[in-house]
């Protein structure tokens, strides 16, 4: 029965340590800039190895950004962009950044009006402070955005090609990753949506926190009273008394996970 006991303590203490939010460390969160510029948040993007840091000042309805992606290749660039209409590609508002001849970084301002036209020109938004750093392989895009007042959501998209001819970038890959790189980004959450639902992450995450809290109930409805002479019974009660315990726990950790 101890031995028991102990199995059912350790694989309890296992699934919070999974669900607990430490088990999900961000590669974000150690990437440093120079100038010893900091972001209020960051996000791992699920695609293309990329990486965004941003600071949302509501006062001023500005959104200063770092994006980080390896490009495809040496020479190649990287992007990422607003689409004030849709989670989308064509229609974005993007600051491209790529190696020029003799080393150094530029980074543009371009209006993808379709996958097979991308025009350099003023964007729809205000956008300050531009500026590019490469470091490990990776370009980071550094900018100040002026958006709209109460802007909480943004339709981010990002890219990363290998290729630029004459100072213009040439079409990315078609691969899954780079059609996928695409998602609504809630500014003051550390959490995007995705972009087929920007509400289905939460209800998702909704729906797993309640999972444990069943379990919970129907280990306290089915305690049975503990009998003296049986030692069946007793290794039963103490069974499901560990249940009951790691379920609350569990529901602990991932009610702390959402929140």
């Amino acid at each position: 029965m101890a031995s028991l006991q102990f199995s059912s303590i350790l694989l309890c203490f296992s699934v919070v340590f999974l669900l607990s939010p430490s088990a999900y460390s961000q590669t974000c969160k150690s990437q440093k800039f120079t100038g010893k510029r900091t972001f209020e948040t960051c996000a791992d993007l699920p695609y293309l190895k990329a990486y965004l840091h941003w600071t949302l000042d509501s006062s001023k309805s500005s959104l200063s950004i770092a994006y980080t992606a390896p490009p495809a290749a040496s020479t190649g660039w990287v992007g990422w962009g607003i689409n004030p209409n849709s989670p989308t590609m064509v229609g974005s508002q993007a600051l491209i950044a790529f190696p020029l001849s003799n080393g150094s970084l530029t980074v543009k301002p371009y209006d993808l009006k379709s996958y097979q036209s991308i025009v350099q020109q003023q964007l729809s938004y205000a956008v300050s402070n531009l500026s590019a750093e490469s470091s490990g392989g990776s370009i980071t895009i550094f900018a100040t955005w002026a958006l709209p007042a109460k802007t909480t959501k943004v339709n981010q998209v990002w890219q990363v090609g290998s290729t630029v001819v004459n100072g213009t970038p040439q079409r990315h890959a078609l691969q899954a990753d780079n059609l996928s790189s695409k998602e609504v980004l809630n500014l003051v959450e550390t959490a995007a949506a995705p972009a087929e639902s920007p509400t289905g992450s939460s209800g998702s995450g909704g729906s797993q926190a309640e999972s444990p809290t069943g379990s919970s109930g129907s280990g306290s409805g089915s305690s049975p009273a503990p009998t003296g002479g049986n030692s069946g019974a007793g290794e039963s009660t103490m069974r499901t008394k560990n249940e009951w315990v790691c379920g609350v726990l569990t529901f602990a950790a991932a009610f702390a996970l959402l929140f």
